[in-house]
């Protein structure tokens, strides 16, 4: 067991989100300024505050709709002098450039990060409507370590890996659609709470079992929804921290295991690398499932919310179909409010970081029209197959 735990040293202390739109008119430059001034601003900081800079996947697909602006453009444009630059891709996906930036940081080599991820899938649709599609990334992939074994033999989308282990645990644990349903109804009760998100209308379980089945057992509206955004969080040195603006939100643990192959196949079609990471983090902090007050769990497909649910020891494992089904308890009102922005699959695809503004947001009592009842312990998880992670963040 490693005994030091760095990320105790680290809070949150600002957090900005530029539009949410389908597409935006703004560049992918300007959504990434948008959202780290008024980070660095709700932070109580200025620019040259900043000494560190954290992104996923960075440079690596700079100039891609996946991740047009990585950390060396954003600091020419923020005229930023670092201590620390840091940027990667897979690992635990997200969530890297939290953890990474959270390293940095107990390690002594910066004192305030800025952690951003901006996306423009929206705005790339308009020009080729297959732009998301695994067979559109093939280039440099199909060499790779894993994707060689998937985009040759027409895995054209996530969604046909996601139904594999939609489906095995339909097969093995009995869950039915319409308790998979619930986790799409309850992200769009949410979304119609939150003026950025891009779906707001409401939706029954009809609206959902009529839509079109795209890879069995997962609906239209199983899937997440792209969009162009960007997403910023500001992490600095607990000591730093409590002269900011805000009540400082640690992090007290973080979960980035792998134990199992890296292959999104790996051992079981009914778990994944969540597991590992949720066996982490909860190694890490005295802190157990019942203390969470809320939980943002990744939703890039709605059968992943449940992996989550049930990898995080929030609910047996097999069991959350019946943890969800009806959605009570799983809505704002409910003993474990998820998703309460509306998630990726009604908010929009803001991939990880979403989760983190959104969590901040609550335990801040800052969550306009969706704030749930007052929450101190947030978790929030991201990620699918071999990449993932896991942030338990506590209000001071």
């Amino acid at each position: 067991m490693i005994e030091q735990r760095y990320e105790k040293d680290v809070a949150i202390t600002g957090i900005g989100q530029s539009e949410v739109a389908r597409p935006s008119s703004k560049s992918a430059m300007r959504l990434t300024l948008d959202a780290c001034l008024e980070a660095i601003a709700d932070a109580g900081l200025e620019r040259h505050d900043i000494d560190g800079v954290a992104c996923w996947p960075g440079d690596n697909n700079n100039g891609d709709p996946f991740s047009p602006v990585g950390p060396s453009a954003l600091k020419s444009a923020l005229g930023l002098n670092l201590n620390w630059f840091g940027a990667g891709y897979e690992g635990p996906g997200p969530l890297a450039g939290m953890i990474n930036g959270a390293m940095a940081i107990a390690a002594g080599l910066c004192r305030h990060v800025l952690v951003f991820r901006t996306i423009t899938e929206a705005s790339a649709r308009l020009h080729n409507k297959q732009a998301g599609a695994l067979s559109n990334k093939t280039q440099g992939r199909d060499s790779s370590y894993a994707w060689q074994w998937f985009t040759p033999f027409n895995v054209l989308s996530g969604i046909n890996l996601m139904a594999l282990y939609a489906q095995r645990h339909f097969h093995e644990y009995g869950t039915r659609p319409e308790q998979l349903a619930q986790i799409a109804l309850t992200c769009r009760q949410n979304a119609m709470r939150n003026p950025k998100a891009i779906y707001r209308t409401p939706m029954s379980l009809d609206d959902y079992m009529q839509s079109r089945m795209i890879s069995t057992p997962l609906r239209m509206f199983d899937c997440d929804v792209h969009c162009d955004a960007s997403t910023a969080i500001v992490l600095s040195r607990r000591d730093a921290a409590c002269d900011g603006r805000h009540a400082p939100i640690r992090i007290e643990a973080i979960g980035a295991a792998l134990n199992q192959p890296w292959s999104w196949d790996q051992i079981s079609l009914t778990g994944m690398a969540a597991f590992d990471v949720g066996r982490m983090m909860w190694q890490r902090t005295d802190y157990t499932p019942d203390d969470v007050d809320s939980a943002q769990l990744y939703d890039g497909f709605s059968i992943l919310t449940m992996i989550w649910l049930e990898a995080l020891g929030l609910c047996p494992v097999g069991e959350s179909g019946a943890f969800v089904e009806g959605g009570q308890r799983i809505a704002l009102n409910g003993k474990l409010p998820i998703n309460t922005n509306g998630g990726q699959l009604s908010g929009g695809r803001t991939h990880g970081l979403g989760y983190v503004h959104e969590a901040c947001l609550q335990l801040w009592g800052r969550a306009q029209g969706r704030q749930t009842k007052e929450n101190r312990v947030s978790v929030v998880a991201a990620g699918g197959g071999p990449l993932g992670g896991s942030l338990l963040l506590v209000r001071e």
